[in-house]
């Protein structure tokens, strides 16, 4: 007998009955994944029980955290993992995801059930050893049906379950394949209830797409409480835990590690690491100081700028937004006087770290004055600030952090909006040069 299909979109779960080119719900291209239709079963309705409302004033909060140990795991958390919550950790392939579920199952001070649906147990111990983990709380099973995970959880009523991955978990009433669609959402709910029912942390690892996105209906985002990202270049050894939702936190954190044979290893003092080769002498090199939640990180800003032997020059971001690389190169040619119509400008952040906050404008575009100029900064200069369209410094936010940061790290000038000198609490021996304009932070800043 021939089973009937179904269309649905990957990024909004609209449903069509034929292919559709474009969502008519979302309007994504080339969303549509085809699915078997599942018959309903017709069931009784049973007599349900009275319902029991409460005051909201009248509960009694109690947020209990679960360390894992790993304080830059912690951070971007918000804290710790809440018991009956559900965190959501995607990356690309071979990041460190299941890497740093075991690390955190190991660290936590509590039972934890690891369930793998990718390998055997036999891996995960080689794997282990290799991380050099020790623990007798962490219990292993291998399985990918879901009513087994379930009934698994049920009977040992762990602290905290860890699933990797949810695309590989499947409920047999379906007959779509473990990945798809109907699948993961059906498994995630499951494993939201048993995780509210059970009261404890749930962590489940996730696939991505080639574009970067959490393999999945878009729903599952929103069915889960906390949305992880791994990001990191295969180049470098830096690794960013990135929070894009968190009912529990902010989702401004990051925290950094650097990946080694035996594992992730956290960044204390991620300024140092992203500074730490930078050459002294050199045109297009700035420095500057980016808010990553509640603290501060210095990072170089590298630019170069060539002349462009073709019609087009080229205008490539590492890093950095493309559209506002566009805004400040026009900015600095109209307020600035640099004809870089005819130039080839490359901007990146050292180290792989992503910038997208708008304090880092002006140090941008001192750091392309500089290569396309020629002139070499002066050391020991810290530049932060945003630039408008007339080519005005704007103030920022987080002045002092970022002050405080560069002092530790013995930078000994650093130039600011003129604005925020007004309300900066200097408590450090730096000097603190405020400008108005790109112009004159140009001028500052190049010897």
């Amino acid at each position: 007998m021939k089973k009937a299909i179904k269309y649905i979109c990957s990024n909004c779960g609209y449903e069509s009955l034929k292919w559709l080119g474009r969502c008519p719900s979302c309007e994504e291209w080339n969303t549509f994944i085809e699915e078997l239709i599942e018959e309903k079963k017709h069931t009784h309705r049973k007599v349900l029980p009275q319902v029991k409302l409460k005051k909201i004033n009248s509960i009694i909060h109690l947020e209990e955290r679960i360390k894992t140990n790993i304080s830059e795991f912690d951070r971007v958390l918000g804290g710790g993992l809440i018991n009956g919550s559900v965190t959501l950790i995607g990356g690309d392939p071979g990041i460190g995801k299941s890497t740093l579920a075991l690390q955190a199952a190991a660290s936590i001070n509590g039972s934890v059930l690891y369930v793998s649906g990718e390998e055997s147990i036999n891996q995960i111990n080689t794997r282990a050893k290799r991380l050099n983990l020790k623990s007798d709380n962490i219990y292993l099973l291998t399985e990918t049906d879901i009513d087994l995970i379930i009934n698994a959880v049920e009977q040992s009523s762990p602290q905290v379950v860890i699933i990797d991955s949810i695309q590989t978990t499947y409920k047999p009433d379906f007959d779509n394949a473990p990945g798809t669609i109907t699948q993961i959402r059906e498994c995630t709910v499951e494993l939201m209830q048993i995780a509210k029912k059970k009261n404890c942390a749930m962590i489940l690892v996730g696939h991505v797409t080639k574009e970067g996105f959490i393999a999945g209906p878009k729903v599952l985002e929103h069915i889960v409480d906390t949305v992880l990202q791994f990001e990191g270049e295969k180049s470098h050894s830096y690794r960013i835990l990135r929070a894009q939702k968190n009912r529990f936190g902010s989702t401004n954190e990051i925290g950094i590690f650097e990946m080694h044979e035996d594992g992730l290893h956290e960044v204390k003092n991620p300024s140092e690491i992203f500074l730490n080769e930078r050459e002294r002498q050199v045109t297009g090199s700035v420095i500057t100081a980016s808010m990553e939640g509640t603290r501060s990180i210095l990072l170089e800003v590298q630019a170069l700028v060539t002349p462009s032997s073709y019609g087009n020059p080229q205008r490539v971001a590492t890093g950095f937004d493309y559209r506002r690389l566009s805004i400040l190169l026009a900015v600095l040619e109209k307020r600035a006087g640099l004809r870089l119509s005819t130039q080839n400008v490359f901007l990146n952040m050292a180290g792989g770290l992503r910038v997208d906050e708008p304090a880092v404008d002006l140090a941008i575009c001192c750091a392309i004055a500089s290569s396309f100029n020629d002139k070499f900064v002066k050391n020991e200069y810290v530049v932060i600030g945003e630039v408008g369209l007339g080519g005005e410094v704007r103030s920022i936010s987080h002045a002092d952090k970022r002050i405080q940061e560069a002092a530790k790290l013995g930078f000994k000038n650093v130039i600011l909006p003129s604005n925020n000198l007004k309300s900066v609490n200097n408590k450090t021996s730096l000097n603190l040069v405020p400008v108005e304009n790109v112009s004159s932070a140009i001028e500052a800043i190049t010897a």
